[in-house]
């Protein structure tokens, strides 16, 4: 009997690492922001962490909601296809193993040898070879609706709590440029992780996330600014 060899592959990341990356990006980005357009309108240090926890438990629940439905929907399609595949399995058997037969020609095999790999395909699991090779469609990538939205939630918590804790501890006269500072810090640490865990270049992956984490902070800051001098004038 053949050993079977395992190997850990970036794709197999994929369904918890992106749901994962954009909530802890986004509550470090959101969050930080909110805190950053409170603060400059000039509010105590109490309004900003009020403000700053409400945006916190409502962005995990609008993360977890967003992903639920977002994967959910593909979950759909994905059985909506595989019941589709199903029919015609039963209706037209011929004619699916010509179409995987042709697959694997467009993938290079001769004619004979395709012909022969799609019958023992087919007559190991008929659905799964279809779905694989014709859909697309394999364990690693079908959607997990709620892993993606406890996922989601769960890191988007975690990356809204690091701006909570810059408002905690610093001077009041410092709060601004501290969460500032931390938040494109952490940034910068979760786009150098994500990226080394994608497989990718970590840092073109930092320099993505500070870019429009600090781009996000400083529309927010002038818009409590504009809007705080109105209100005190």
């Amino acid at each position: 009997m053949p050993k079977r060899h395992f190997e850990v592959h970036y794709a197999d990341r994929i369904g918890w690492l992106r749901a994962a990356v954009l909530g802890a990006n986004d509550g470090i980005v959101s969050t930080a922001s909110l805190v950053v357009g409170v603060a400059a309108a000039s509010a105590v240090r109490g309004d900003v962490l009020i403000a700053g926890i409400a945006g916190m438990v409502a962005g995990a629940m609008s993360m977890a909601a967003g992903e639920y439905v977002s994967v959910s929907s593909q979950a759909d399609t994905e059985k909506a296809d595989l019941a589709r595949e199903k029919k015609e399995l039963e209706t037209d058997d011929v004619g699916e193993h010509r179409e995987l037969a042709n697959i694997y020609v467009g993938r290079g095999l001769d004619e004979d040898l395709a012909k022969k790999v799609a019958d023992q395909l087919m007559a190991h699991d008929a659905l799964m070879a279809h779905a694989r090779d014709e859909l697309g469609l394999s364990e690693i990538h079908t959607a997990q609706p709620i892993q993606a939205a406890l996922a989601s939630a769960l890191s988007f918590a975690v990356g809204a709590v690091l701006p909570l804790l810059a408002v905690l501890i610093a001077p009041a006269n410092l709060m601004i440029p501290l969460v500032v500072g931390s938040s494109l810090f952490f940034l910068a640490l979760m786009g150098i992780l994500a990226a080394y865990l994608g497989g990718a270049s970590m840092w073109t992956g930092a320099l993505r996330v500070t870019f429009w984490g600090l781009l996000a902070m400083l529309a927010t800051a002038l818009v409590g600014k504009l809007f705080g001098t109105n209100v005190a004038g």
